[in-house]
């Protein structure tokens, strides 16, 4: 197999494969290129409560991202370019200020295109850096991508947003996405193993699986839960069922995504999820709102 610790050249570290030389100045699909690009780097409160703790998690928000989501809340950067340029270096420093501040982990989101330099990035951090690292993640990846971060990433923290291949064809432009991101998720679990807390309730290792609930897609969404079902016993992963959709970006002008997510279409999900006995986190519906996305930059701003 090839090293794709040198895939920089000819990049495929996500499954779109596009085989760009992103050292000589190219960009792929997801619009990074060799440098790595942040938009945010802050303690955030509004992860999963072992995620943000009291403290808040030591998010890093890199910019670029790999699916197109027309209802992507974080556009900005995973579509549209912002954010600001950093050495290895300063991305190891970055994570280090965070541990400063008191952040209960480093929390890496939309990272697939700089896995190479965060490896870097967290050589440097070394012994230094003691607190859990979290992979944040649509859940489009690749593998053997995954596979480089065995023994550096603590928690896995990704997607499954679709079982059906003409809705993530549809709304996220990867009509292969459940066939990536289903074996994404089994490797992720087999990365890190069964969830572990710290006596503050804190976790340190395992899998929070993400699913948010479109709305007219709550059949799907039964399909996503199914699968989990059959492929997990309840205490391997935990569930975070979001009920944040906010019909942003270019959601607002497609007819079927242009309205919230229903009482009736979240709580019918909620109620597969506890029949089938997994544990994890409802979120409130106070939650779907624009005010809840964060301020991205375009200059380094600490």
């Amino acid at each position: 197999m090839r090293d794709i610790t040198l895939s920089l050249d000819k990049c495929s570290l996500c499954p779109r494969g596009c085989g760009v030389d992103r050292t000589s100045g190219e960009k792929g699909f997801c619009g990074a290129g060799a440098k790595v690009r942040i938009a945010r780097a802050a303690l955030h409160q509004w992860e999963e409560p072992p995620i943000s703790g009291t403290n808040g998690s030591g998010t890093v928000f890199f910019s670029g991202c790999n699916l197109r989501c027309c209802f992507c809340q974080n556009y900005e950067i995973s579509s549209e370019g912002k954010g600001f340029e950093l050495t290895v270096q300063e991305l190891a420093d970055t994570f280090l200020m965070l541990q400063e501040q008191g952040a209960h982990n480093i929390n890496l989101v939309t990272a697939a295109p700089y896995v190479p330099q965060i490896i870097e990035a967290l050589d440097i951090a070394g012994s230094r850096l003691t607190i859990p690292i979290v992979y944040n993640s649509g859940g489009y990846e690749s593998v053997e991508t995954l596979e480089m971060l065995r023994g550096r990433v603590d928690i896995f923290l990704p997607d499954l947003k679709y079982y059906s291949s003409e809705l993530s064809a549809k709304y996220s432009g990867a009509a292969d996405y459940f066939e990536r991101a289903s074996r994404a998720l089994i490797k992720m679990h087999e990365l890190v193993g069964c969830p572990e807390f710290d006596e503050k309730g804190i976790m340190k290792r395992g899998v929070i699986v993400r699913h948010l609930v479109l709305p007219n897609c709550r059949h799907d969404s039964a399909k996503v839960v199914g699968w989990l079902a059959d492929n997990f016993a309840p205490y391997e992963i935990l569930i975070s069922l979001m009920s944040q959709y906010v019909p942003m970006y270019k959601a607002k002008d497609i007819k079927e995504l242009s309205r919230r997510t229903s009482t009736f279409e979240y709580e019918h999900i909620c109620k597969m999820i506890e029949e089938c006995g997994f544990d994890g986190y409802f979120q409130q519906r106070s939650a779907a709102k624009e005010s809840y996305v964060p301020e991205f930059f375009d200059n380094k701003y600490y």
